[in-house]
């Protein structure tokens, strides 16, 4: 409906000009365009003009008197015509086409009116701007679509969970955290256990960390900090060893030359210099030298 003030401005032209544009009724004597006419006529006190509709589509007739007005916004004119085609069964690219209107705005108009009806009303009733209702509309979808990847996630990875949460016994949240707790601690535990393997290689014969932490004497992110500082110590022992293998090489000459003259007073005066350690060292060298 018109303002008030446009109701009686309308009014007084009719009073003073008549009445333009007669009153659509259908065959039942139903209104279908012309309720502002109407209006103004019992206001200005003058017999409205009828006249009746005689084809067959009154949907279309509604939409066309009524869509395009001046003081109707574009997002209002494009949720008024989805409305329209989804009780007329005319499509969003012809209607976009016979009127002129965005297929963008009428896209985003039918996305509104699917999702949220009630938002829709609001756009067509220039309450809600289209663009605000879309974006509303589509971060609820985003928000939907999360919603359902996370529950796939569960039903893929931890069946049980979801079935919980499909009974309403744990929230989704809940259920997500509880999986990530358990594929947390089951990256700990390979972790663990690879480490294992490598030390039972290596030939230490001390207890598992996995087994320590099925005694219960550890937790898993004890053992795997346990693990962290074997193989750290693993690396470091290494690289020192290659260093020493480095020195024993580049300085082979000097193993051969003991080995040349064993019994020597030159020998033992090298050897009576060393440490205990390195004079064995020396010796076992000189055997393979």
């Amino acid at each position: 409906m018109l303002s008030q003030d446009e109701l009686l401005d309308l009014a007084d032209s009719i009073k003073a000009e008549g009445q333009h544009r007669p009153i659509v009724l259908d065959s039942d004597g139903v209104l279908l365009d012309g309720r502002n006419r109407l209006a103004a006529c019992e206001i200005a006190g003058v017999e409205p003009r009828f006249t009746t509709y005689t084809g067959n589509n009154p949907t279309a007739l509604i939409l066309s008197n009524n869509v395009f007005r001046r003081h109707i916004s574009k997002g209002q004119q494009a949720m008024i015509t989805a409305m329209a085609c989804s009780v007329s069964g005319h499509s969003l690219r012809d209607l976009a086409k016979l009127h002129g209107l965005s297929r963008s705005r009428l896209s985003a108009a039918n996305v509104v009116l699917k999702y949220s009806r009630e938002l829709a009303e609001q756009v067509r009733i220039g309450a809600v701007s289209l663009d605000n209702a879309y974006n509303a509309v589509s971060e609820g979808k985003a928000r939907a679509a999360a919603l359902q990847e996370k529950y796939d996630r569960l039903r893929e990875l931890a069946p049980d969970l979801a079935e919980q949460v499909t009974e309403s016994q744990i929230t989704l949240d809940d259920a997500a955290a509880a999986l990530h707790e358990r594929l947390e601690t089951e990256r700990l535990r390979q972790y663990v256990i690879n480490a294992d393997s490598v030390r039972l290689a290596d030939g230490d014969t001390t207890p598992s960390l996995a087994e320590l932490v099925e005694r219960g004497d550890i937790t898993w992110p004890e053992a795997r900090q346990r693990a962290e500082e074997f193989a750290v110590h693993r690396r470091d022992t290494i690289q020192r060893s290659r260093q020493a293998l480095h020195l024993i090489a580049e300085n082979w000459t000097a193993i051969q030359d003991l080995a040349a003259r064993p019994n020597t007073p030159y020998a033992r005066d090298i050897l009576d210099g060393l440490a205990s350690e390195t004079r064995s060292l020396a010796q076992a060298l000189m055997t393979l030298a």
